[in-house]
């Protein structure tokens, strides 16, 4: 009885919030269930694979107000793209500004990684998801697909950058190319992550890229290259 009479106070209390809410409010918490639904499903069985009907089922709606919000499934994959894009980079930038130095970023980056690591498998499906779409079916958003990355690497870079002017260096090479490598990193890590978790932690991203930077800031210590080791195709034909 006292279960039941929670419940139907529980329920009260949601009607009159949703009676609160402003038309815009109301349009935004649908399409925001609209996405995650679409999310959840994508991951759990790709995106061919999920239908309108299947979306609002989950979320809760009906057709009309999945087409009240989207034109179709493509527009709601574009949605989520950038949905999900921009979540993360606000999550990065957010680092950035409460570390007070390098290391507390690297000790930021660390716990967002083991709090990513808490649904890898899901985050890695449904990016790997989203992106199958975009080559299979829809090669219009692979210019879409490319600048969120873009935006992802640039973020990188920044970070970078601060790393390199707490240890005093300029980098050993354009920063946009060492994002590149640490970016491309991140995505086969965490597919190792996935396929052989005893073979990884969730601190191996984070060390790796604590690896290389040791290593470019080394390399930026040591000057230019001589050129006997940038012409190693002349000294071979010199000395057979």
């Amino acid at each position: 009885m006292g279960y039941s009479l929670v419940s139907q106070r529980l329920a009260r209390e949601a009607i009159t919030i949703t009676k609160r809410l402003t038309r815009q409010q109301s349009r935004e918490l649908t399409r925001e269930q609209l996405l995650r639904s679409a999310a959840e499903l994508f991951a759990e069985q790709g995106v061919n694979g999920t239908s309108v009907e299947q979306i609002v089922e989950r979320a809760g709606y009906t057709r009309g107000a999945f087409y009240g919000n989207f034109k179709g499934k493509h527009e709601l994959v574009l949605a989520l793209l950038e949905q999900r894009t921009r979540h993360e980079l606000e999550e990065v930038q957010a680092m950035s500004r409460r570390a007070g130095s390098y290391d507390e970023m690297i000790e930021h980056l660390r716990s967002w990684h083991v709090e990513r690591d808490r649904n890898l498998a899901g985050w890695l499906a449904l990016r790997t998801e989203l992106w199958l779409y975009g080559l299979r079916d829809s090669p219009e958003l692979l210019p879409v697909l490319a600048d969120l990355e873009r935006r992802s690497r640039t973020a990188l870079a920044q970070g970078l950058e601060q790393g390199f002017a707490a240890r005093g260096v300029t980098t050993p090479a354009p920063v946009e190319l060492l994002a590149l490598i640490v970016h491309a990193l991140d995505d086969g890590l965490s597919i190792q992550r996935v396929l052989s978790p005893a073979g990884s932690s969730t601190d191996t991203v984070v060390d790796v890229v604590e690896l290389l930077m040791r290593s470019w800031t080394a390399l930026a210590g040591t000057g230019p290259a001589q050129p006997s080791d940038t012409q190693p195709s002349e000294n071979l034909e010199k000395n057979p």
